[in-house]
């Protein structure tokens, strides 16, 4: 297969090198120079969770190269980049092409579908797989449990099996469900308890856990996205939200959300679509969200200066 990663940023590395094992074809795109640049001259270096190896077989560029015909196109760009990757691969899209969107929070999907027919797209759901960036062309692979592949329907099909084919090959955990909106909540939920908290209180999973005072506040934001799942009737595999975010939580307790990492970084976050989008949907919906308000706040005045 030809494969375009949009988005060559931590986690569209992994994907990117791992897919580009076997015989597919890949291309990467970003607009980080230095990072593109590196990947050029000197590979692609991954570490980690997938073993360690610089990968030279990647094709980087600044922008989506012409007279290609991809077969799958992967945006892995943060939730707030989703729109322009729409807007970019809009005329490289035909019947055929499969775009597979794998972002954080809610709300991105609707950006894509404003350019990309829904007959397209897969959502994929991200579980237990993280990475970050050492330095340009270096990228740390922390862990990878599980990827989720579904189609925006809700079925099993015959090209759902055969994109989760191609990327077990590659080496990744990945499952087929008819039940992506349902895991895309659950994780929500889980994105909302600790990405705004852990980026307020500059401390990790783990820290948020062991804090009354934190705890207390990171179970507000998840209680009141649990509220709003239930009254827009979305099914979930649980009917006790705390138990389900802590046992979450427990799991990687050292972990320290994307959303940190990217204040660490002086980046701008996807706070608009996880705690920020609580704070949308509650207002529709006439439920009050002040802990997601307040946090979601806390966040946006922080990245002011970034």
């Amino acid at each position: 297969m030809k494969i375009l990663v949009y988005g060559i940023g931590a986690m569209g590395s992994i994907y990117a090198s791992l897919l580009s094992r076997s015989s597919n074809e890949v291309f990467v795109v970003d607009p980080w120079k230095e990072h593109i640049s590196e990947i050029k001259k000197n590979g692609l270096k991954i570490e980690g969770a997938s073993g360690n190896y610089t990968y030279k077989n990647i094709n980087a560029s600044f922008s989506i190269p012409k007279k290609i015909k991809f077969d799958l196109i992967i945006i892995a760009t943060k939730a707030s980049g989703v729109k322009k990757a729409a807007q970019d691969i809009k005329e490289f899209t035909n019947n055929k092409t499969i775009i597979i969107s794998i972002q954080n929070g809610i709300g991105s999907t609707d950006d894509l579908k404003l350019y990309i027919p829904k007959n397209n797209i897969i959502i994929g759901v991200a579980d237990g797989f993280g990475a970050s960036i050492v330095k340009p062309g270096h990228i740390h692979h922390n862990a990878m449990k599980l990827i989720r592949l579904g189609e925006l329907d809700n079925k099993v099909t015959e090209r759902l099996n055969l994109i989760c084919d191609l990327w077990s090959k590659a080496g990744f955990n990945v499952l087929a469900y008819d039940n992506i909106n349902q895991l895309i909540w659950e994780k929500f939920i889980c994105n909302v308890t600790f990405s705004a908290p852990c980026t307020v209180y500059e401390c990790s999973v783990g820290e948020i856990i062991n804090n009354h005072d934190y705890w207390k506040v990171a179970s507000g934001c998840a209680l009141e996205a649990f509220e709003i799942a239930t009254k827009k009737n979305i099914p979930l595999s649980f009917d006790a939200p705390i138990e389900y975010v802590r046992n979450f939580g427990l799991k990687m307790p050292k972990a320290k959300p994307s959303m940190y990492l990217d204040h660490l970084s002086k980046r701008k976050s996807e706070i608009d679509f996880i705690n920020g989008r609580v704070e949308i949907m509650g207002e529709e919906l006439n439920i009050k969200t002040p802990y997601n308000f307040i946090l979601s706040s806390i966040v946006r005045q922080k990245e002011l200066v970034f």
